[in-house]
């Protein structure tokens, strides 16, 4: 078993930046692909952004490409994301996940963290 907990987020104003991390615990990090995805209110979850497990392929959504950058540190167990320029349509509950090597979907998942970007 995986465990996986975000934090970081909170409330910043448009234009400012967050940074969320999410910790691995249970289970070796490395061989896992880590993503970041998200969810509005009435809106399903969706991608963000994701990396392999030794960070050579980095996969954006259209909508942060540019502002969000993601990162991971297999030391640590750790996976971030930086967030820039934020806009009021970031706002949402960011959740991180881990998705082993040949898996077709995500296979763990965190509990979520509250990004809120007033304008």
């Amino acid at each position: 078993q995986m465990h996986l907990v975000e934090s970081g987020g909170g409330l910043v104003q448009a234009g400012g930046s967050l940074r969320l991390s999410c910790a691995v615990s249970g289970r070796t990090f490395s061989g896992y692909s880590m993503g970041w995805f998200r969810q509005a209110p009435g809106k399903e979850r969706g991608f963000v952004a994701s990396l392999t497990w030794n960070a050579g392929i980095r996969i954006y959504a259209d909508s942060v490409k540019g502002r969000f950058t993601i990162s991971r540190d297999n030391v640590k167990n750790t996976v971030s994301l930086q967030m820039n320029s934020l806009k009021p349509e970031d706002t949402a509950v960011y959740y991180c996940a881990a998705r082993a090597s040949g898996s077709s979907g995500y296979n763990y998942w965190g509990q979520g963290t509250q990004v809120t970007v007033s304008s």
